[in-house]
């Protein structure tokens, strides 16, 4: 008998897995159809010895201070500022869209925010209402930045139309007037020291804690006794797909190894053209590592395989809360994470999401952190 079954062993699962057995001192066990814990933040060595990103880049950023203090309990940290290019006409340019970019694509010299905003406020298009990616990006920059960095690889990515898509698709992505060629303004921006993997490994080293992977829920569902469930999966998976299957994109990447040292000046080039892929990963600018050769990644949008990113449109946003009602009437299970909760989260939010579910769950069922810290004591 296990106090808690946890289905998925990435952020939501291993956060909550080790906050129920280390303070609350209950039995988990956590299951995962993956061959490895970590879920898409599952790194690992290549054939050549090159630490890499199984499930395509994943950096970590966040201005919460409560988060970078947990997970620090489990990985030492690399100062690490992302920034990507894109392959823009045959050059490469920084995104998000800044001061350089303007001046390197029109073969400007504005020297000012303000020469930039004016810029920008001359070429846009803005719509009496915003609502869908088309409407942010148009409203702000105008149509020849829409096309040249955005329309391409928006359709690519999510195999729909910007006008198809919600606007919090393109409004994660800030415009800037300055030179400023940061991906991310987050306070924090670092890489864990030695890799997700050790993270999640130190996260999950405990007595109370029991993994299997290469385990399907539903060959476990029944057959495993448990008092109370986390379930970190598709929501619609957990329901047997009751009212239709809520639509997913998916990714397949082409890892490779070359015999340089290092293949492109940023660890992500995007190309928002006709290529078939959408970016490009350079690993060692990630980790640090110093190496003879280098290893990167090709990311192809699909619309087959594993579920990455809920798609952003009103239609989806209304089923899942046919699923939601389901969920909050289930008793003794949490849905928690991306996949269960259906949005588009950041791994410092998944984080965050866990955590303030384990203080639900603690207030809640309330004698398990008296007992731990009983025990704590007396030890």
């Amino acid at each position: 008998m296990f106090d808690w079954l946890i289905v998925g062993a990435g952020f939501a699962g291993s956060v909550l897995a080790e906050r129920l057995a280390r303070v609350r001192n209950e039995r988990v066990l956590i299951v995962d159809r993956r061959p490895h814990i970590g879920g898409n933040a599952y790194d690992r060595y290549d054939d050549a010895g090159l630490l890499i990103h199984q499930y395509g880049p994943h950096i970590f950023h966040t201005n919460a201070q409560q988060i970078v203090d947990h997970l620090s309990q489990f990985t030492e940290w690399r100062p690490y500022e992302h920034r990507v290019l894109a392959d823009v006409e045959g050059r490469l340019l920084p995104i998000p869209i800044n001061r350089t970019t303007v001046n390197a694509l029109y073969g400007l010299d504005l020297q000012s925010d303000e020469a930039v905003e004016a810029f920008f406020r001359e070429r846009a298009e803005p719509a009496a209402e915003v609502r869908t990616s088309e409407d942010v990006v148009l409203g702000r920059v105008g149509r020849d930045l829409y096309e040249k960095f955005f329309r391409s690889y928006t359709r690519k990515q999510w195999g729909l139309e910007p006008s198809q898509l919600d606007k919090s698709v393109t409004a994660r992505v800030p415009v800037r007037t300055n030179t400023d060629d940061r991906y991310f303004n987050d306070a924090f921006q670092c890489m864990p020291k030695h890799g997700y993997t050790r993270m999640f490994e130190r996260m999950l080293d405990h007595p109370n804690i029991k993994i299997m992977l290469q385990t399907d829920f539903a060959d476990v569902r029944r057959g495993i006794s448990y008092k109370r469930m986390i379930f970190t999966g598709p929501i619609d998976e957990f329901f047997d797909h009751r009212f239709g299957r809520l639509p997913y994109r998916s990714l397949r990447f082409e890892h490779k190894t070359l015999d340089v040292p290092q293949f492109q000046p940023v660890a992500v080039v995007n190309y928002p053209g006709a290529e078939p892929y959408t970016r490009i990963t350079e690993y060692k600018h990630l980790t640090g590592q110093e190496h003879a050769k280098t290893s990167i990644t090709y990311e192809h949008p699909s619309a087959e395989g594993d579920p990455y990113y809920p798609i952003p449109k009103p239609e989806n946003a209304e089923l899942f809360k046919r699923y939601e009602k389901l969920a909050q009437a289930t008793p003794n299970v949490w849905f928690v994470g991306r996949l269960a909760t259906y949005r588009y989260y950041n791994m410092d939010q998944v984080v965050g999401q866990a955590l303030s579910t384990f203080q639900k769950i603690d207030a809640a069922l309330g004698t398990g952190t008296k007992r731990a810290r009983a025990i704590m004591q007396s030890a």
